[in-house]
C-alpha cells in the first residue's frame, strides 16, 4: 500500500485528490498538511468526507511527511510550492506538484508570465512533466512529477501528434472556455454568483500563463494564439483548436498513437465532444472537422478541470511512478446528467 500526504488539501484540486484516494485501492491518504486549518479535522473542514476518514490537519512539516509517506501531492497557489517542495525533495521523499511551479524548464519565461522570480531553480532539470501519454518512462523513475495545467491538457492532447504536418508559419489558435472552479478557491470578486451567472468573459488575451506551457510541450515548434475564457460552469474545460495544413493529412492515422491510451477517447471526425461527457471523469474526448471552405481543420476537446486537468492526471502519474496499472482508481466514466 502506497502511503499518501496532500499538502494544500483544502483546495478544489487538494479535494479531489482526497475524493480519489479514498477509492483508491493501492494508496492510502496518511498525511494532510494545511495552513489554513491546522488541528482541525480533515471532515470538520470539509464536511463532505464525514464518515470517509479521522485525519487532522497538521502543520507543514517535510521531514514528518516525509518519514510518514511514500509520496506527497503538493497543491498550493502560483509561486507557493517552491519552497515546500524544495523541503520535501531535500527529506527524500516523491513528490507530485499539481500547481504550475516546476512545469516551466526555462526560469526566464516564469519570471515575464507569473511576475515573480523562481526561487527553486535548481530542481526544474529534475522535474518531469506529468502528462502520462508523452512521458509515461520518464515518470517510472521520477521523484518530482510537475502535473500539467488543465487548458495545456487540453490542447496539448488533440495537436502534439499533429504538429508535423501543421505549418508552422501560421499560429495555432485555441479557444478555451474553463468552468469557475478553474480560477480556485480564493475570493475574488470576478467569479461572484450576480457577476458570472448568465455571463461569458474572456481574459489575459496574449498574457496567459499556461502559453509558454503550451508551446514548451509542442516542442517549441509552433506559435500559439491562445484565448481563454470563463463560463457560468462549475467544472469542464471545452477548446476548440484551429491548425493549417500544408497538404491533406490524414487525421485518424496521426491519433492512432492514442489507440492503447486508457484516457484519451478519440471520437472520429464530425463526433464532436461535450463537457458533460467526461465531467467528473480523467477523459480527455477529442473530435474534429475538416472545413473545406477554409481550409482549416478544427478540433474540439472536452476534459474536466479538476480531474482530468489536474486531480486524476495526477492520480495517473502516481500509479506510473509505483508500477501500477495506470486505470487504478480512475476506471469510471462521466456523471451525466
Amino acid at each position: 500500500m502506497i502511503k499518501v500526504g496532500i499538502v494544500g488539501a483544502t483546495g478544489y484540486g487538494g479535494r479531489e485528490l482526497i475524493r480519489l484516494l479514498a477509492m483508491h485501492p493501492k494508496a492510502r491518504l496518511v498525511e494532510v498538511a494545511s495552513t489554513s486549518a491546522p488541528g482541525e479535522r480533515l471532515d470538520a473542514v470539509l464536511p463532505a468526507f464525514r464518515k470517509t476518514t479521522d485525519l487532522v490537519f497538521q502543520p507543514f512539516d517535510a521531514e514528518a511527511m516525509a518519514k510518514a509517506c511514500d509520496a506527497v501531492f503538493v497543491g498550493v497557489p502560483s509561486a507557493h510550492s517552491m519552497p515546500i517542495v524544495a523541503a520535501l525533495r531535500r527529506a527524500g521523499v516523491r513528490v507530485l506538484d499539481i500547481g504550475a511551479d516546476f512545469r516551466l524548464k526555462d526560469p526566464v519565461q516564469w519570471t515575464n508570465y507569473y511576475k515573480s522570480e523562481h526561487t527553486a531553480p535548481e530542481w526544474l532539470p529534475e522535474a518531469t512533466y506529468g502528462l502520462v501519454p508523452y512521458y509515461r518512462e520518464a515518470l517510472r523513475e521520477a521523484t518530482l512529477a510537475a502535473v500539467p495545467g488543465c487548458y495545456p491538457i487540453s490542447v496539448i492532447l488533440p495537436v502534439r501528434p499533429l504538429l508535423d504536418q501543421a505549418l508552422p508559419s501560421v499560429p495555432i489558435v485555441a479557444d478555451c472556455i474553463s468552468g469557475i472552479s478553474g480560477a480556485g478557491r480564493s475570493l475574488n470578486e470576478a467569479y461572484h454568483f450576480p457577476e458570472m451567472n448568465e455571463n461569458l468573459r474572456a481574459y489575459k488575451l496574449g498574457t496567459h500563463q499556461h502559453i509558454p506551457e503550451i508551446e514548451q510541450e509542442l516542442g517549441g515548434r509552433a506559435t500559439v494564439q491562445f484565448t481563454p475564457h470563463v463560463a457560468p460552469l462549475t467544472r469542464g474545460i471545452l477548446s476548440t483548436i484551429t491548425i493549417r495544413f500544408a497538404g491533406d493529412v490524414d487525421i485518424e492515422a496521426a491519433y492512432d498513437r492514442y489507440a492503447h491510451e486508457p484516457f484519451v477517447r478519440v471520437l472520429g471526425e464530425g463526433v464532436l465532444p461535450e463537457a458533460k461527457h467526461v465531467r467528473g471523469s480523467n477523459f480527455c474526448d477529442i473530435g474534429w472537422v475538416n472545413d473545406a471552405r477554409t481550409g482549416n481543420l478544427l478540433l474540439v476537446s472536452a476534459i474536466d478541470n479538476l480531474m482530468g486537468g489536474t486531480a486524476g492526471m495526477a492520480i495517473q502519474c502516481l500509479n506510473v511512478m509505483f508500477g501500477l496499472d495506470e486505470r487504478l482508481g480512475l476506471g469510471f466514466g462521466g456523471m451525466t446528467p
